[in-house]
């Protein structure tokens, strides 16, 4: 997780900015300093003898020449009290410069710990964190971070508010933008008018960096960070083109239940049980979809987005490829079949949001199985099927049926005699 091995996996997902994560960490502060360069105003490459073009040259992928640029970023975890309960509130935080990120470190310095982790834990009302960015800068963006999961999110149903106004007071007027979360999308979002107004973005914590690009955002702004910050304040659909997203019954906080119980409900089953597990007796972890419709006042939206709120920035569904791969072969993820697989279609096709977002069929045909390139179709058209994720559990994404694979496996049998 270093700079280097996300400058090259964001050339090979095919992503031209990333977010450096984690800039109030010292000792990672201190290796963006030393590694980055000045690119476009408030963007950053990594510093070309640290790139070391040779090693690319030898790569197994073909990587495309241009430079990923970063953007300074962090998520910090907020833990306060507020009108008589415990809050806790995860915040994106992003910076125009390191002399704004540095004046964030020294102010939150003084309140917490900043060298216990990537994501400080702060006792810090929300509304003071984005006192204490803005003042180090008026071009930091403050978003509410995944704002509906249960536990560390804005609306979550275990420690959040049910409005930006009720959290922020009076800096919910600097407040532009909230992140989906993997286990919602924009489509959920709609259902809340007071939401309109507020710009959707979608990102994803990579965890490792082959990970990166879960979800995404796709801008055709100006390259700087004014660019991107103006696309997202203004809420241009013609800047801001569409997100990238999970289908959100993957998220690890989609539908309501318990973990240790094995007990996976849609709203509707929890609201017989009254939130109530049916097995041990103890408070469900309230999800997502359950909490959106707990604050939603227009009814849900059909696959089609039908009747969208005016200047809703769209959005595409999409499964990793590795996943779709995956599935195609009926193995698991992180097997030698599936890595050979993905580094064949990455040398041949460029990048993974190439691949998922633009090639043609034909292309992807000519390219690998007709398993997968089938596979990768239905996903861009949305004929998936997900059981949902629970408390903590990531949702389980079928694209092949066990009909078709019996189908072809007796067709295997065949054609082998």
């Amino acid at each position: 997780m270093d700079l280097e091995s996300l400058d090259k996996w964001a050339k090979i997902k095919g992503i031209k900015v990333l977010g450096t994560g984690d800039f109030t960490h010292p000792e990672w502060f201190r290796n963006l300093k030393e590694k980055l360069e000045p690119a476009e105003a408030g963007l950053f490459t990594l510093k070309s003898e640290i790139r070391n073009p040779k090693s690319e040259t030898n790569s197994k992928f073909q990587i495309q020449n241009s430079k990923t640029r970063f953007i300074l970023t962090v998520e910090i975890s907020c833990i306060y009290s507020k009108n008589s309960r415990v809050r806790k509130i995860h915040l994106l935080i992003f910076a125009p410069s390191f002399e704004a990120a540095e004046k964030i470190n020294a102010h939150l310095g003084w309140i917490g710990n900043l060298r216990s982790d990537g994501r400080p834990i702060l006792g810090l009302d929300a509304k003071e964190a984005a006192k204490i960015a803005l003042n180090a800068s008026e071009d930091c963006l403050v978003i509410p971070a995944h704002c509906w999961t249960p536990w560390f999110a804005i609306f979550g149903s275990k420690s959040g508010f049910d409005s930006i106004e009720e959290c922020f007071d009076e800096y919910s007027k600097y407040i532009y933008a909230v992140e989906t979360g993997l286990s919602s999308d924009p489509q959920m979002n709609w259902r809340l008018s007071v939401l309109d107004k507020i710009t959707l973005i979608s990102n994803s914590d990579c965890h490792s960096a082959s990970k990166i690009g879960r979800e995404a955002n796709v801008f055709d702004a100006e390259l700087s960070y004014s660019g991107i910050a103006k696309a997202i304040k203004e809420k241009d659909p013609k800047k801001f083109l569409y997100t990238v997203e999970f289908f959100p019954e993957e998220g690890k906080y989609h539908y309501d239940g318990h973990r240790l119980c094995g007990v996976s409900l849609p709203p509707a089953e929890s609201k017989k049980y009254n939130n109530i597990c049916p097995k041990c007796k103890k408070l469900l972890t309230i999800g997502v979809l359950n909490r959106v419709e707990e604050l939603a006042d227009r009814p849900a939206f059909d696959k089609s987005s039908a009747g969208k709120p005016e200047g809703a920035i769209p959005f595409k569904s999409l499964v990793p490829l590795e996943e779709i791969i995956a599935d195609a072969f009926g193995v698991g993820t992180g097997t030698k079949q599936v890595n050979q697989e993905y580094d064949n279609l990455i040398s041949k096709l460029h990048n993974e949001f190439n691949i998922l977002l633009e090639a043609s069929p034909e292309q992807l045909r000519a390219a690998t199985t007709p398993e997968i390139a089938e596979g990768i179709v239905r996903v861009r058209e949305g004929r998936v099927k997900v059981e949902p994720g629970y408390d903590g559990v990531y949702g389980k994404v079928k694209i092949f049926g066990e009909d078709e694979r019996k189908q072809k496996a007796a067709g295997g049998q065949k054609a082998l005699f």
